[in-house]
């Protein structure tokens, strides 16, 4: 009965819960990042794509995060509403809220792909595409396939936070495997065999997509503790608005990663154009390549990052729910100190191996120009990547504890106030190195606030004639 109830959530050792539930979420965020990711790695290796494909890549990615935004606001709220609502023993309103969602993505993912095929220019444009005329070409071809995919991926991404919360984050893990999987199988195929380009890039993105939405949309039919039915695919009001706030933050973080993205993206075409070496025609793809390689591997920090904080939402809201703050505070204190360490791990990777990271995206094809601003660009845009994994991972938490207005402040801090503030203001000074500054005092800064935000939390999950110990680690129950 216990699996059936999802009550172990209160009861087994912090440690395991989050083991179980954090690893398949890292692992279902990181196979989903390879998406991209791998497009960049085998088109940066095909001799006839090389910078210029890797720049569109980056021009695209951001119009993906877009899609991505939408759908996880949708899931990673649906989630944290359905998990709240189990500890609370009201079924009923898990039923509805994963009903409503399910309306909610299909509808938005018809509708955001929509605008993506009749705004296609103008987007690109937007997000730096004119760049020159190779760019521009190329990120057209990859932008209306993969936009021909959105409802699929959105689909699948908005579902993989709903599975975990029924209690099967193997499943959610093992569908989006399917997927990448797909995708590194197929690209290579369509980019070196059939020589399809972009197309072939984006092609194979799209079917593994699909496969991915496809075992999210069988398992929709038969979950496990929270199986809606009938009615319940009708939108409350009162439920929707609920799931929504709690989506929030995860929603706005994305959305303000791409107005940070479209900044710095801009900031790259015009001060690269002013500069004495990627000034000229040839070398002029350089820095916004560069830069979106730097982001990849961010990215894939960034999935580990998240997914542990993610995988927490369902025992932090449960535990919530029934109550239990004093487990609730070990969760937190063990996921700080594992997010402080995988910073940790990535700053000297980042540091030390620079040239090793670049070799991955084909830099023995480029100038020697792109090599160094490529070891530049890593080594100061990701100096303080500590404090981007503690800022993220208290971010997610304070979503998962129902703290909306909190997470979201801190988010939108980060992103929109220091992260476009500062990728607008700190190149008029220091033109192409202001662009790479600008991340790591973006981070610095914001985690002065989540320290804060960090100890009050500490505090409000105090209970009455419990010791507090704010640097306690313990994870033994």
């Amino acid at each position: 009965m216990e699996a059936e109830t999802n009550e172990f959530l209160g009861r087994e050792r912090i440690d395991r819960l989050m083991g179980r539930y954090a690893v398949p979420c890292i692992i279902s965020l990181l196979v989903g990042a390879l998406y991209n990711i791998v497009d960049q790695i085998f088109i940066a290796n095909a001799d006839y794509l090389g910078s210029y494909g890797n720049a569109a890549n980056t021009v695209v990615f951001p119009l993906t995060v877009i899609a991505l935004a939408v759908a996880v606001m949708i899931g990673d709220g649906c989630c944290a509403y359905v998990s709240l609502s189990l500890g609370k023993k009201e079924l009923q309103n898990a039923k509805r809220s994963v009903g409503g969602a399910v309306v909610m993505i299909l509808v938005s993912s018809v509708i955001l792909c929509a605008v993506y095929l009749l705004f296609a220019r103008p987007i690109i444009t937007m997000f730096g595409g004119t760049v020159n005329a190779e760019t521009f070409a190329y990120a057209r071809e990859y932008f209306f396939w993969i936009s021909l995919g959105i409802p699929f991926y959105m689909f699948g991404q908005a579902m993989n936070p709903i599975i975990r919360a029924d209690g099967s984050p193997g499943f959610a893990m093992v569908s989006t495997l399917l997927g990448a999987g797909i995708n590194i199988v197929l690209d290579p195929v369509f980019i070196f065999g059939c020589k399809w380009g972009m197309t072939g890039a984006a092609a194979a993105t799209v079917i593994g997509q699909i496969a991915t939405a496809a075992l999210a949309a069988g398992y929709l039919l038969r979950m496990k503790l929270v199986r809606p039915a009938g009615r319940d695919f009708c939108i409350d009001r009162h439920i929707a608005g609920k799931t929504l706030t709690l989506g929030l933050t995860s929603l706005l973080s994305q959305l303000s990663l791409v107005a940070a993205m479209a900044a710095i993206n801009n900031m790259i075409r015009k001060y690269g154009a002013a500069d004495a070496i990627f000034g000229q025609e040839e070398y002029a793809q350089i820095p916004m390549a560069v830069v979106g390689i730097v982001m990849k591997f961010f990215q894939i920090v960034i999935s580990i990052v998240v997914g542990m904080a993610a995988g927490c939402i369902p025992i932090a809201g449960y535990n919530m729910g029934a109550g239990s703050k004093n487990r609730v505070r070990r969760l937190f204190s063990l996921l700080l100190a594992a997010e402080a360490a995988v910073g940790v791990l990535a700053l000297f990777i980042v540091e030390l191996l620079p040239e090793q990271l670049i070799a991955v995206f084909g830099a023995s094809n480029e100038s020697v120009y792109y090599t160094d601003f490529a070891v530049r660009a890593f080594r100061i845009y990701l100096c303080m990547i500590v404090f981007a994994c503690v800022n993220k991972a208290c971010f997610i938490f304070l979503q998962a504890l129902g703290k909306a207005a909190e997470s979201t402040m801190l988010s939108m801090v980060r992103e929109i106030v220091f992260g476009v503030g500062f990728a607008l203001l700190f190149p008029r000074f220091w033109g192409l190195d202001g662009v790479l500054y600008s991340m790591p005092v973006s981070d610095a800064l914001t985690f002065v606030i989540a320290a804060v935000l960090i100890r009050r939390t500490y505090g409000e999950l105090k209970q009455p004639g419990e010791e507090e110990i704010l640097t306690n680690f313990s994870i033994v129950q």
